[in-house]
């Protein structure tokens, strides 16, 4: 069913000048899916019903984080954790906010003095691209992915429009591309970072993120035949036309067979990675931008997409932020090693300006895993506590600190408010509110929330 769909804007003459730097610079590619539970890989908490054969062999052979956290618990303030290095107490980006320029409504951009990993790998001579959902910012702004520290740029700038999997268009860095809802749109965009790699010379190092967007709702996939019958279906309906979700007869085969295509997408980057050999030298990463969605037709329980944790999407409790992260780096990591290092999208800029040898902007939050990735996990820094702030459904807040960990809920009107408290080494389903019997201990989690929060312009309860 794949096709390639080229409608070329001249990469070549983009990047075929580019200077080469030192061959011992790693190539660095990203793969971020959207909205995928950690139980949706069979690598993490054994699948049986959802095929996922080359990330498991990935697995397999790499590092595999077993308590790592994402930026957040929806996209665009996650997506905005992972490149500028801040958690949401203090990022610039917290929430999905939507803003309105000349060519339509985008998300809030990014301001010119947020720094970016990919503005910093710039510095160093890599070349730098993103392919798939952005949303930080429109064309035209100083959040626009060409602004902020990529050569090319190709997908949806609003995460709102990449909900359609057949749009009527996309975008080629700032130039809106027609495409009259004719094309499946991942296969366009995994096409589009292939071409990107193929392009690069030998010895010149490159930043490749794809930031795709499957398994997010709607469900929709071409060809459900790999799963086609092998469920009980109850179909999802969207009656109120044209808002909502799409209409889907048989949304576990789609959504089964949109993971499918995650894996297979991911092999073939590999596949192009080793066929040019660079693979030993290549930091590949794999992740999902927040905890499984439970929207247009999608039954995470069927499917066990969380695993063993409580909550979905927009949920603080760990279903909800609690994601898969699979780092191969076959020059230094030589064999399947877990760690329950706790690791945070924050942590991947100072992690790569490590690698790098560049220095991490200042008001940065994460701590580089380097160490960990070296299998030298005596050295490696720890941090003090996982904090998060989300604006929707009421207000919420999060921190995690030596295993306690505090939920807040209706932040937003004091008299609703609710708090809960776990311990997860011995509860990690968050079944078991502790709060009346350790006050103290809930005093002290609340003081670092305290902490750990900055005022917001956009963003505040």
């Amino acid at each position: 069913m794949k096709a390639s769909y080229l409608l070329g804007v001249g990469l070549l003459s983009q990047f075929g000048n580019v200077a080469a730097v030192k061959k011992e610079l790693p190539n660095i590619v990203f793969v971020l899916v959207d909205d995928m539970g950690i139980g949706d890989v069979g690598c993490y908490y054994s699948q049986p019903k959802i095929k996922t054969p080359h990330l498991d062999e990935l697995a397999s052979e790499s590092l595999q984080f077993m308590q790592h956290y994402s930026g957040s618990t929806v996209s665009a303030p996650s997506r905005c954790s992972l490149l500028t290095g801040k958690h949401t107490g203090c990022g610039y980006v917290r929430g999905n906010k939507a803003v309105r320029n000349e060519e339509g409504v985008f998300d809030l951009h990014l301001p010119a003095d947020e720094v970016t990993v990919a503005e910093l790998l710039k510095q160093k001579g890599y070349a730098t691209m993103c392919v798939g959902k952005w949303g930080l910012g429109g064309p035209q702004t100083t959040g626009s992915p060409v602004k902020k520290g990529f050569d090319y740029f190709f997908g949806y700038l609003s995460q709102g429009e990449a909900h359609r999997y057949y749009p009527q268009y996309l975008y080629e860095n700032e130039t809106r591309i027609q495409l009259g809802g004719r094309v499946y749109s991942h296969w366009m965009i995994l096409e589009k970072g292939l071409d990107f790699i193929r392009m690069q010379k030998k010895g010149q190092p490159y930043f490749a993120y794809f930031a795709i967007t499957p398994p997010h709702a709607d469900l929709d996939y071409p060809d459900l035949s790999g799963y086609q019958g092998k469920f009980p279906e109850t179909p999802y309906i969207n009656r109120n036309g044209k808002g909502g979700f799409k209409t889907q007869m048989a949304p576990k085969a789609a959504y089964a067979s949109m993971v499918t295509e995650i894996d297979r997408s991911v092999g073939e980057i590999i596949s192009l990675l080793k066929e040019r050999g660079e693979w030993k030298n290549t930091i590949f990463v794999f992740s999902s931008d927040n905890g499984v969605h439970a929207v247009g037709g999608h039954d995470p329980e069927f499917f066990d997409s969380n695993g063993p944790f409580r909550g979905y999407k927009r949920d603080l409790y760990e279903g909800g932020v609690r994601t898969p992260f699979i780092v191969s780096w076959p020059d230094r990591i030589k064999a399947h090693r877990k760690t329950s290092h706790i690791s945070a999208f924050w942590d991947f800029l100072p992690t790569i300006c490590d690698v790098i040898d560049v220095e991490v902007p200042e008001g940065v939050n994460g701590i580089s895993y380097l160490p960990v990735l070296s299998d030298r996990e005596g050295e490696q820094a720890r941090h003090e506590y996982i904090y998060y702030e989300f604006y929707e459904m009421g207000g919420k807040q999060s921190i995690l600190k030596d295993g306690w960990k505090l939920v807040r809920l209706n932040v937003s009107d004091p008299e609703k408010l609710v708090e809960e408290l776990y311990y997860l080494p011995r509860d990690i389903g968050e079944e078991h509110n502790r709060i009346d019997s350790n006050r103290a201990k809930a005093d002290e989690l609340r003081e670092l929330m305290d902490r750990a929060h900055t005022p917001s312009e956009y963003f505040n309860w």
